[in-house]
């Protein structure tokens, strides 16, 4: 029988409640679950060399220790390249390539309004360009005075943050083994098997989600590079990944991936606002196809979850919890879905039920005859004593 028979009504309605409420409390701890999911990336990534050191006779802490170093020096190189690379050979100031970026989408801004103007009189006597135009200057100008520091300020607040990812990495890596022992020493013997079971299978519907997060973002990244690549945009795979990055937190990183492509692709062609309007359709036709096909067959299919029940939590995660509840969903509802169908098969079980009773009633037993032969023994020195 699979997963779906033996759960039932009463179990799924247990397991959607328990999901919408730990969404709510996860909600007020972001700042400690984001360093939570990217560890978890990182960890599911890095377990496979690890273990495969291991294997190969290290001990656990010099394999951890070694891919873990190794991993990230080479994001450190790979950073540092593709920074040297975004320079380029003239060695542009970044204040410089910023503000031909801006420069872009202000004219994108620009030949929109003015296109809009002349298919409707009505928004040309309205001035909606001079208007558009006077908001913008007004925002540029003010925003390195006020939204600049606005910014970097909630940048440091995050990055302390942030930078767990990388100790919880190591201490995943480490003692991961330590700390499914240290559950299953507390767990009574008559139920030590399903334990052990629920901890394996807990760990592997986290693998399966995060391996599905990674599906994810390569079919994001070259459906999105081929796309753009089509219209004539310039870099579209590294649009397309850092765009696929984005999504790993729904709608907010969506928006912000879709104003970076638009800006490049208005900044490649200021005077053909067509590209970028090209540049919206693919994005969002990759949004679509990523919501409604790509997630349910990578992140549904690895937590093994119907593709309708999928959608739904994804719609009941963003209703709860905004933007945390869109991205935390689907792995929270993962983790429960085993923990709760375990617990609704240990609870359904008469033998193990059975098995947990008489184990107590040995340790009674055991502790009344202790007792017994004490108060001998002490009956016996009070007489002799007398």
């Amino acid at each position: 029988m699979n997963r779906s028979e033996r759960a039932g009504p009463v179990v799924w309605t247990g397991i959607i409640a328990a999901t919408c409420v730990l969404l709510l409390v996860v909600q007020q701890m972001l700042w400690l679950a984001l360093p939570f999911l990217f560890g978890g990336v990182l960890h599911y990534i890095l377990v496979g060399p690890m273990q495969r050191m291991v294997r190969a006779g290290y001990s656990r802490n010099s394999a951890t220790m070694m891919v873990c170093l190794l991993f990230f020096a080479f994001l450190g190189l790979a950073l540092t390249a593709a920074f040297s690379w975004s320079r380029g050979p003239e060695e542009e100031s970044w204040e410089k390539t910023i503000g031909l970026y801006l420069d872009g989408g202000v004219a994108f801004v620009h030949n929109t309004m003015t296109l809009l103007e002349k298919r409707f009189p009505l928004l040309a006597e309205m001035h909606l360009t001079s208007t558009v135009n006077g908001i913008f200057r007004r925002f540029t100008d003010d925003f390195a005075e006020k939204h600049l520091g606005e910014i970097l300020v909630a940048l440091a607040t995050w990055v302390p943050s942030l930078l767990l990812a990388p100790f919880l990495t190591f201490f995943f890596l480490r003692d991961g083994l330590r700390f499914k022992k240290f559950l299953a020493r507390a767990v009574p013997n008559a139920y030590f098997e399903r334990a052990l079971y629920l901890l394996h299978e807990v760990d592997q519907t986290a693998r399966r989600y995060f391996e599905g997060l990674l599906k994810l973002t390569v079919l994001d990244t070259a459906v999105l590079a081929l796309g753009l690549w089509t219209i004539g945009v310039s870099s579209p795979l590294l649009l397309g990944l850092m765009s696929a990055v984005l999504a790993w937190v729904p709608f907010v990183g969506s928006v912000v991936g879709c104003v970076l492509v638009v800006i490049v692709a208005s900044t490649d062609a200021p005077n053909n606002p067509f590209i970028a309007y090209g540049a919206i359709g693919v994005f969002v036709l990759v949004r679509l196809l990523d919501d409604f096909v790509f997630m349910p067959l990578t992140l549904g299919r690895s937590i093994r979850v119907h593709p309708l029940v999928t959608v739904l939590m994804i719609f009941i995660g963003g209703a709860l919890a905004g933007v945390v509840g869109l991205m935390l969903v689907l792995p929270l509802l993962g983790v429960v879905m085993v923990v709760g169908e375990t617990l609704g098969r240990l609870v359904t079980n008469p033998r193990l039920r059975a098995r947990h009773r008489y184990a107590r009633a040995l340790r009674a037993r055991q502790a009344a005859m202790d007792l017994d032969v004490a108060q001998e023994r002490r009956a016996r020195i009070t007489n002799a004593e007398l």
